[in-house]
């Protein structure tokens, strides 16, 4: 009888299995956040607030239907994709008070664990060829309500595992199971890479990441063409340089007295925010704010 009983029991395991992304990995004890988490480390600052302004932009009160799934790409390498993306992840689930999922799809170079102080020697490709069980490779970060599926083993068909049917299956179950959950995207560079264009089918819109003064407009007409414009939700300029009072005061208006001074208080040591800017802009107004290089005046 006791046999039967723990057969029975087995079975029942088996067929009501937890949901995918409710078993997670627990957070090691010695993880340390990245500090370029600003919207964790730097609530009160300048930069934070662009992040809010992003996000309101993306999810706008009142929409019937937000975006669930939202991939953050660039152009090309170096451009701040994986900063915005953390960041933007990290105060969706601080301050929406909703459970978002950071998904790495860089599988070339995999980077969003590095930026929770997490290791991960599985993740989404090795679910892909079928080597590892989702439930098994979603990991909790000390931030609360946020999970990451890290990007995994490198592997030598990245393109045909993002675009397999298991990837749109995952995607379509992780959207489809909770209406209160976001899925942000890291995603490889646009030009150099296929991957993006191949999710551009999967999700429901897309960030794009410009760093200022060095992506020539040519770029980013080049990148734009590769996805759906229609999905393009905004774009973020990164590294702006404000040289003068007048341009600062354009973009951010007087509240920069009262971030200045915020920042003062909470980061004493100076250049905090020295090199580092965001602006979430529309696509055709982005052209025009675009830097010149020294080759290419625009």
């Amino acid at each position: 009888m006791g046999k039967m009983f723990d057969a029975l029991q087995k079975v029942q395991r088996e067929k009501y299995v937890e949901p995918a992304d409710e078993v997670q990995s627990s957070v090691p004890e010695d993880s340390v956040l990245d500090d370029k988490l600003v919207s964790v480390f730097a609530s009160s600052s300048m930069i934070t607030e662009q992040f809010r302004r992003l996000r309101t932009r993306i999810f706008r009160p009142g929409m019937e239907n937000p975006p669930r799934i939202i991939m953050v790409a660039s152009a090309m390498q170096g451009e701040g994709k994986s900063f915005v993306a953390v960041n933007l992840a990290s105060i969706i689930s601080l301050e929406l008070h909703s459970y978002a999922l950071l998904v790495d799809c860089d599988l070339r170079n995999p980077s969003v664990t590095r930026w929770f102080g997490l290791q991960a020697k599985k993740g989404l490709s090795d679910y892909l060829i079928g080597e590892a069980e989702i439930q098994d490779l979603l990991i909790k970060t000390p931030i609360d309500k946020l999970s990451i599926l890290s990007g995994g083993s490198i592997q030598g068909n990245p393109v045909e595992l993002i675009g397999s049917n298991k990837m749109k299956t995952l995607f379509q179950d992780l959207k489809s199971r909770y209406d209160d959950r976001y899925i942000i995207i890291d995603s490889s560079p646009i030009l150099a890479t296929t991957e993006p264009s191949v999710l551009n089918e999967m999700v429901d819109g897309i960030i794009l990441v410009i760093k200022s003064g060095e992506t020539p407009r040519e770029t980013i007409q080049q990148a734009v063409k590769l996805v759906d414009k229609n999905k393009i939700l905004g774009v973020v300029l990164n590294n702006m340089q404000f040289k003068t009072k007048a341009l600062l005061q354009r973009y951010f208006g007087s509240d920069r007295q009262y971030y200045d001074y915020r920042q003062a208080q909470l980061h004493p040591e100076p250049g905090f925010l020295g090199k580092l800017s965001l602006l979430a802009g529309d696509m055709k107004k982005i052209p025009k704010r675009v830097r010149a290089s020294k080759k290419d005046d625009l």
